[in-house]
C-alpha cells in the first residue's frame, strides 16, 4: 500500500492519507498499533536517562533524581497513557519498563513500574468519569442492580477487551 495516497472527497476536496500521524503527542498508525508510538517515546526517554546519569555522577541526592526522573523521563513515557499502554504488545511494554529498570538502577531507588502506573491512572481516570455526568463516557458505566459491580461490557474482539473502557470496568469490579 503507498505511504501517501490521495482520496477524493464528496464537495470534490482531496483529502491526504497517510500511514501515520501525530496528534496530541501521540503516533496513530492506520493499523492502530501502538510500536511506532513506543519506540518513538522510548527512544526520547533513553535520551533524557544520559542527564539523569550526569546528575548521578555529580553526586546529586537520590531524591532529586527521583524527582527529575518524574519531571522528565516518566511524564514522556506515560503520556496519554490510559489511551495507548491497554493495547501495547508485550513486546513493547517490556520495552517501556526496561527504561523503568535502567532509570531504578541510575536512581539506585525502587520506582513505580508501568503496568503499576497504569492501573493507578485507569483508576483515577474511570472514578473521574464517574462522578462527571456530563462526561460522554458516564453513560458506558452503569451499576448492576446489587449496586457493587459496574455492567461489563461485550466485546468481541481483543482490540475492543483491551481498550480504555472495558478495561477500566473490569479494574473496578476487583
Amino acid at each position: 500500500m503507498p505511504m501517501l495516497q490521495l482520496l477524493r472527497h464528496q464537495a470534490g476536496t482531496t483529502v491526504e492519507r497517510v500511514s501515520s500521524f501525530r496528534f496530541l503527542c501521540v503516533h496513530i498508525t492506520e493499523d492502530l498499533t501502538w510500536t511506532l508510538h513506543t519506540t518513538t517515546i522510548t527512544k526520547k526517554a533513553r535520551q533524557r536517562l544520559f542527564f539523569l546519569r550526569r546528575l548521578r555522577r555529580f553526586n546529586m541526592d537520590s531524591r532529586i533524581l527521583c524527582n527529575f526522573y518524574r519531571c522528565t523521563i516518566e511524564s514522556i513515557l506515560t503520556g496519554c497513557f490510559t489511551a495507548w499502554y491497554g493495547s501495547c504488545t508485550a513486546l513493547n511494554r517490556k520495552a517501556l519498563q526496561r527504561v523503568v529498570k535502567t532509570a531504578q538502577n541510575i536512581t539506585r531507588t525502587e520506582l513505580p513500574s508501568m503496568e503499576d502506573l497504569y492501573s493507578q491512572r485507569l483508576r483515577k481516570k474511570s472514578l473521574r468519569i464517574i462522578k462527571d455526568p456530563h462526561h460522554p463516557s458516564h453513560k458506558l458505566f452503569c451499576l448492576l442492580p446489587s449496586g457493587r459491580r459496574y455492567r461489563s461490557i461485550l466485546t468481541k474482539t481483543n482490540r475492543f477487551k483491551d481498550s480504555f473502557i472495558p478495561q477500566a470496568i473490569r479494574l473496578l469490579n476487583t
